[in-house]
């Protein structure tokens, strides 16, 4: 049953197959408007956030965030993807499984959804600590937790989103921060590094530096043609 406290989190980075730029345009049009349909029928009681990493990574192209407190939601809507022409030309370099729920740290309570705001860009990273964090006193861990969200609360044009990831996938966390200036999160990042908690960092790598846009914009920027829809030839 799922706990409506908490969702399920899908990070998945495509890798577009540069042969299928080559292909006739039309082909490509119908390529992208099945993968569109797969994730407006996702979309339609789910949430479904794209955006385009091109130009901004080597390795990957499109992201797709799918959020479900029902983790079968998630497998049915890559397997539905994966049927469309325009899947088949992709492969998955980066994909990321988490959960949201209550951070130990904070009173706030566990966000039914995370990324839900208008800010332009999203920057996402996997997460792991070392295990030497994890033997602290909890009183020791919570004082060094205070002074990091302090420091992310300088920055109040960001919002940061924690989802967790122990025993669904190989990171502990997924974390990924929303803002409409990327100099900003560099200003958080940097200063970050200076923190307590930064010396019991274990990865923190690949950076992904995202552009939000409506899904079919994203389709849209694999080869530069709008996806329009197939007019009814009349009978």
């Amino acid at each position: 049953m799922a706990d409506r406290d908490r969702t399920f989190a899908k990070f998945t980075f495509f890798k577009l197959d540069p042969a299928w730029q080559r292909r006739d345009p039309e082909a490509r049009g119908e390529d992208k408007r099945e993968f569109l349909a797969a994730c407006d029928d996702f979309a339609q009681d789910r949430s479904l956030r794209a955006y385009s990493t091109v130009g901004t990574r080597g390795d990957t192209d499109l992201m797709l965030l799918s959020q479900s407190p029902v983790l079968e939601d998630i497998h049915t809507f890559h397997v539905v993807l994966s049927q469309s022409g325009l899947a088949r030309w992709m492969a998955i370099p980066h994909s990321y499984l988490a959960m949201t729920k209550r951070s130990p740290y904070s009173d706030s309570k566990p966000r039914p959804e995370i990324c839900t705001s208008d800010r332009r860009y999203l920057f996402v990273y996997p997460f792991d600590k070392k295990r030497e964090w994890y033997r602290l006193p909890a009183t020791e861990r919570q004082r060094i937790m205070a002074d990091h969200i302090a420091i992310g609360r300088r920055y109040p044009e960001i919002a940061i989103n924690t989802a967790y990831s122990f025993g669904l996938d190989d990171q502990e966390f997924v974390v990924s921060f929303e803002a409409d200036d990327p100099g900003e999160f560099l200003d958080l990042v940097q200063e970050l590094r200076g923190s307590e908690s930064s010396s019991y960092t274990l990865r923190d790598t690949p950076i992904f530096t995202c552009v939000s846009m409506p899904t079919a914009r994203a389709l849209d920027a694999l080869d530069g043609e709008a996806t329009a829809a197939r007019t009814p030839v009349p009978s």
